[in-house]
C-alpha cells in the first residue's frame, strides 16, 4: 500500500482533471463521476483542456484553458463518447517538440512550467486519465511533488495491474459487429476479407473480436506471423467448400523477422502505424489467387457510446480516484481487481505494457477452434 500523505498535504480545495492520449468511450463517465464525488466533498473541480495544453498554453483558449466543472456541466454526459475536455497525443511536457533558431527540431522538458501553472491556478491535486504515456507523465509530476491519482484508459487494454480498462469492451463489441457484417459479403463474393483493428503493441482487440466474430486467422503483435501459414489455412477452407475467409490483423502485428507497418514519423509522438491490412490482403491474394479486400476499422473503434460495462467501470474509476485523494493517497492508479477497485503505485504502471500471454485461455480457445495465428 502506498504511504498516505500527511494531514497538511491531505487538505484539498481544488482538483483538476486531465484526459490525454487517444480518446476512449467512457472518458466522459469518469469526468462526471469524479466531478460529482469531488463536489460532494466540497471541493472545486476544473478540467484542463487538451491534456496539459490548457495549463501551459492558456493563450490559445478563449476560456484560458481551464473549464469549471459544475453539476450542470457534467449532466447527461455518461453516455457520450469522446471527452468534453479534449485530448491530445502531441506535446508531452516531458519531451516537448521544439525548433531552435537554425530550424533544427529537438525535445525539451517543460514539466516544471506545467507544475508552476498548477501552483498559479491553486490546484491541489490532479486526476490524470490516460494510457501508459499519460500515466508516465502523471508519475513524473507526482515525483516532483504534485498530488496525483491516475485513472487507466485505453481501448487496447494493455495497461498492467488492472484486469480491464474502460473503452476496451466498446471497441471489441463494435469490431465484432463489423466482423458479423463482413461474413455475409465475403461469402457472397467468395473473397478474403482482411480487417485491420487497433493494437499497436498488444493484440487484445484483434484476439477477442476475432474469436468472438468467428475469424479464420488472427495476427497479433505477440505472435510474429508467416503469411504462408495463413494462405494454407485459406486453401484448406477452400477444399472444404468454405470459399471465403475472414482475417483479423492488429495494426502492430509483424511478420517473422520483419517490422511493423509505419505510415509516418513525427517528433514528439509515437510512429503512426497503418497499412498492414492492405499489405496482408495484397500478399494473400498473390499467394492464394483469391480476391482479397482490406477493411480498416481504425478510429471507428474509439467512437460512439460506451457499453454498459465500460460506463460502469468508468464511473467506478472516477469515484474511486476522488476517494483515493480523500483517503490521503497520491502517486497511485486506480485499478479493477474484481470485485473491488484498488490502488496501484504509478511506478509499477508507468511505461509498462500488458501483452497477451501466449498461454492464455483465449489463445488456447482459438487454437482449439482451428483459428490460424500465423505460426
Amino acid at each position: 500500500m502506498t504511504p498516505r500523505t500527511s494531514g497538511r498535504q491531505a487538505k484539498i480545495r481544488r482538483v483538476a482533471l486531465s484526459t490525454g492520449g487517444g480518446d476512449a468511450p467512457g472518458l466522459n463517465a469518469v469526468i462526471r463521476a469524479a466531478t460529482l464525488a469531488a463536489l460532494n466533498r466540497g471541493w472545486e473541480v476544473v478540467g484542463i483542456r487538451d491534456g496539459y495544453n490548457g495549463l501551459f498554453l492558456p493563450e490559445q483558449y478563449p476560456d484560458g484553458g481551464l473549464i469549471n466543472l459544475t453539476r450542470a456541466r457534467v449532466r447527461g454526459i455518461t453516455h457520450m463518447g469522446g471527452t468534453i475536455l479534449g485530448t491530445t497525443n502531441r506535446g508531452n511536457p516531458l519531451h516537448y517538440p521544439m525548433v531552435d533558431k537554425q530550424g533544427r527540431a529537438y525535445e525539451k522538458d517543460r514539466s516544471n512550467e506545467v507544475l508552476r501553472a498548477f501552483r498559479r491556478e491553486k490546484i491541489d491535486a490532479l486526476i490524470a486519465i490516460g494510457g501508459d504515456g499519460s500515466l508516465a507523465i502523471a508519475h513524473a509530476f507526482a515525483e516532483k511533488g504534485l498530488r496525483v491519482i491516475g485513472v487507466p484508459k485505453t481501448i487496447d487494454n494493455d495497461l498492467e495491474h488492472t484486469v480491464v480498462t474502460f473503452g476496451f469492451d466498446t471497441a471489441v463489441s463494435f469490431a465484432t459487429e463489423c466482423l458479423d457484417r463482413l461474413h455475409s459479403t465475403a461469402q457472397a463474393h467468395k473473397r478474403i476479407m482482411v480487417v485491420e483493428v487497433m493494437g499497436r503493441y498488444a493484440g487484445w482487440i484483434a484476439l477477442n473480436s476475432g474469436i468472438s466474430g468467428s475469424a479464420d486467422a488472427i495476427l497479433i503483435p505477440e505472435i510474429p506471423y508467416e503469411l504462408n501459414k495463413v494462405a494454407e489455412k485459406i486453401a484448406q477452407r477452400d477444399r472444404m467448400g468454405r470459399t471465403f475467409s475472414i482475417v483479423v490483423v492488429a495494426e502492430g502485428a509483424k511478420p517473422i523477422g520483419g517490422e511493423v507497418s509505419v505510415l509516418s514519423k513525427e517528433l514528439g509522438r509515437a510512429d503512426r502505424l497503418g497499412g498492414l491490412g492492405e499489405r496482408v490482403a495484397r500478399d494473400l491474394q498473390a499467394l492464394t489467387g483469391k480476391e482479397a479486400r482490406a477493411v480498416v476499422l481504425g478510429h471507428l473503434l474509439r467512437g460512439g457510446s460506451p457499453t454498459t460495462f465500460d460506463r460502469l467501470v468508468a464511473l467506478r474509476f472516477g469515484a474511486a480516484a476522488v476517494r483515493a485523494l480523500a483517503e490521503g493517497q497520491s502517486n497511485v492508479m486506480v485499478a479493477l481487481d474484481p470485485p473491488i477497485v484498488r490502488y496501484v503505485p504509478l511506478k509499477k504502471v508507468a511505461g509498462r505494457m500488458k501483452d497477451v500471454p501466449l498461454d492464455c485461455d483465449t489463445i488456447l480457445t482459438g487454437r482449439e477452434l482451428g483459428i490460424c495465428f500465423g505460426d
